[in-house]
Parts: C-alpha cells; structure tokens; sequence
C-alpha cells in the first residue's frame, strides 16, 4: 500500500515538473511571438513610408524634362504590386513562407525601381537643383536605410523565436499549438551590384555638314 502510494507521488511529482517546464516554454514562445509580431509592425511601418513618399517624388520627376518614362512607369508599377503582395491580413505574412516571399520580391522590385530613378536623376541637374526634389531624394534614401535596419531588427526576432521553438521542450507541442515557423528576410539576388542605367535621351543630333569650300581664285 504505502509503495504504491509512493509510485503515485514520483509520478504526480514528476507530471507537475513536466507542466512547469512546458508552461515555461509555452509562455516563453508566446512573448517571443508577441516580440516577432511587433517588429513586424515596424518592418510594415517603415514600407508604409517610403509608399507615401512616392507620389509626391513621381511628380516632382515628371516635371523633368524630357524624363525617361519607362523609369517612372516601373516606379508606379513596382509600387502597386506591393499592394497586390500584402493581403488584408497583413500580420499573419511572417506565418506563411510563400505570402513572406511574395511580399519580400515586391518590395525588392520597388527598392531596384527607386535606385535607377535616382540614378538616372543624376543625368537632370535642373531636376536636382530643385528644392523639394533635394528634400524628397534625402526622405527617401533615409527611409531606406531605416527598412534595412528595421529588416535586420526583424530576422533577429524571428531568429530567436524559431530557436527557442525548435527546441525540447517546445518542439514537441509548438506545432500543434499554432506556433508556426516564422520567415526571414533576404538578400535580393544583385543587390550587391549598382543598377544598371540606359538613358533614353534619344537619338543624338545630326553632325553640322562641313562648310563649302571657298572657291579657287
């Protein structure tokens, strides 16, 4: 009687020691998941931004003479496919790989479209010269540097939280509770090389025909 009594106990003790571990990694997943989800916020916000940005930069630029259209229709159009990559539900992007990836190339093909406006920019200096282009152009480039940084913050988020649930204990329920995998962002393939810029200024001018020769005397 008292030995069984005491098997009881060893295993009471040891399903009481089980629940304390595996409700410390419950919990500790879920502030990870919150921390991942708030940083994910951020990586929004700041592509939210640079969004904004745009218009306002595009018709600054079409003010340009003679601009190279084919530079600020990729812009309009690398801009409305981000939309077309970011579903209603916006939030749960960093759960699903394949949405993760679609979101990243959009935005990526924004980044390269932006990079060869400015680029070609270069070319205009009455453009340049301009006050609010000058105010725009400083936006911009600052707003980028603050997604790279915000991008980093994130996949150091994620990083943690998908350590922590590949794990023991958590590995054994994160799954059938809902914690998904979290995605990472990536380097663009060529984002180590400058864009590469064709200017469309047209066809050159014909060469002035020489002058007539004088005649002989």
């Amino acid at each position: 009687m008292s030995k069984g009594l005491g098997c009881l106990a060893a295993v009471v003790v040891v399903v009481i020691i089980l629940a304390v571990i595996v409700g410390g990694s419950y919990n500790r997943l879920v502030g990870l998941s919150q921390g991942v989800d708030a940083q994910w916020a951020q990586v929004e916000s700041v592509y939210q931004r640079r969004a904004d940005l745009i218009p306002n930069l595009v018709a600054t630029v079409q003010g340009a003479a003679n601009f190279e259209k084919s530079t600020l229709e990729a812009v309009t159009k690398a801009r409305a496919s981000v939309g077309q990559a970011a579903p209603p539900n916006a939030g749960s992007i960093p759960n699903d790989p394949a949405a993760f990836a679609r979101f990243q190339a959009a935005q990526d093909q924004l980044s390269g479209a932006l990079s060869r406006l400015l680029v070609v920019a270069e070319a205009y200096p009455d453009l340049k010269a301009t006050q609010n282009f000058r105010d725009l152009q400083a936006q911009l480039e600052g707003t980028e540097n603050r997604i790279s940084v915000e991008r980093m913050r994130f996949n150091e988020k994620a990083q943690e939280y998908n350590t922590v649930r590949q794990r023991f204990p958590a590995a054994l329920f994160a799954g059938l509770m809902g914690f998904k995998e979290k995605a990472y962002f990536k380097a663009a393939p060529g984002a180590e090389q400058a864009p590469a810029v064709k200017f469309e200024f047209g066809a050159s001018p014909a060469a002035p025909a020489p002058p007539a020769a004088s005649p002989a005397r």
